[in-house]
């Protein structure tokens, strides 16, 4: 049995945390940015977390908008259109542009222009000018998926973006 089937349950549970976040948190995120259920986004200054539209929050990013030890208490903007992968810290103040992946595990303590990847610890721009759909999804990811299906058969167990 393929856990895709109660994609329904994860959309009910990350949209009612959205709501949550949004509304009485009031947290400036779009309507249409996704979360996963372990992404957080910092409760301490909750105004200061600013997410644009088709932007996707990975399992445990963190989107941080303040700093104890410094008494700072900081906007923190991620823009439209990106990509913020697993585990990775987004430090108060920052602003990550439109069109950015952010890789997994970064921890990014300086501005981000648009249209960059940065990965590392500290995060650094590998990548600049670079093309992304919403969600920071690649312009040929669904390619790639689709040739992946045709020459692995155990892909069919793959969650199906191209199902939906």
């Amino acid at each position: 049995m393929s856990l895709a089937r109660l994609s329904f349950l994860r959309k009910l549970l990350t949209g009612s945390r959205l709501r949550f976040f949004r509304g009485v948190m009031k947290m400036d995120i779009h309507p249409t940015v996704e979360m996963s259920l372990s992404a957080k986004p910092d409760m301490t200054f909750p105004k200061g977390v600013h997410i644009g539209e088709h932007t996707y929050v990975a399992f445990n990013a963190r989107i941080l908008t303040h700093d104890r030890t410094r008494g700072l208490y900081m906007h923190t903007h991620v823009g439209r259109n990106c990509f913020i992968g697993g585990e990775s810290i987004i430090l108060p103040g920052i602003t990550i542009g439109d069109n950015c992946v952010i890789g997994a595990g970064s921890v990014v303590t300086k501005d981000v222009p648009p249209r960059s990847i940065v990965a590392g610890n500290p995060a650094k721009v590998i990548r600049s000018e670079i093309e992304v759909g919403t969600y920071g999804r690649f312009l040929d990811a669904d390619e790639t998926e689709k040739r992946i299906r045709e020459t692995d058969p155990t892909a069919a167990d793959l969650p199906n973006r191209m199902a939906r």
